[in-house]
């Protein structure tokens, strides 16, 4: 499964983006994993952004990303989109897709199997 993230850039503080994350390859396998967004800041460890369960019903998201980030899959198009709300200077980060086809405990497991290459988000002014 290969994953391609999209919608990054530069945006100022207090606007929105929406990231996408394509898969392609054995996506027959789509409609049974579990996908997930991490992000990774500058001198920083990669971090759990949210994930989805592979139906869609359940999602997670990290304490701090509850309120201005929402996770969404399309089985149909093999795609899941992050929308990041009001954003924030620290949330300046690459931000990665992914994948995992065994069924962990927690929604919240950061094993993941497939990873993006990851796309830029900078916020400034």
């Amino acid at each position: 499964v290969q994953l391609v993230e999209s919608g990054g850039g530069l945006v100022r503080p207090g606007g929105s983006l929406r990231l996408s994350c394509a898969a392609s390859g054995r996506t027959s396998s789509i409609y049974t994993m579990d996908m997930g967004w991490f992000r990774q800041a500058p001198g920083k460890e990669r971090e759990i952004v949210a994930a989805i369960s592979r139906s869609g019903s359940n999602t997670y998201y990290a304490d701090s990303m509850k309120d201005r980030f929402t996770i969404s899959r399309d089985n149909a198009k093999n795609t899941i989109d992050l929308q990041i709300d009001s954003l924030k200077p620290e949330d300046t980060a690459v931000y990665y897709c992914a994948a995992r086809q065994r069924l962990r405990q927690n929604l919240y497991d950061v094993r993941f199997d497939y990873w993006g290459q990851g796309t830029q988000v900078t916020v400034s002014s």
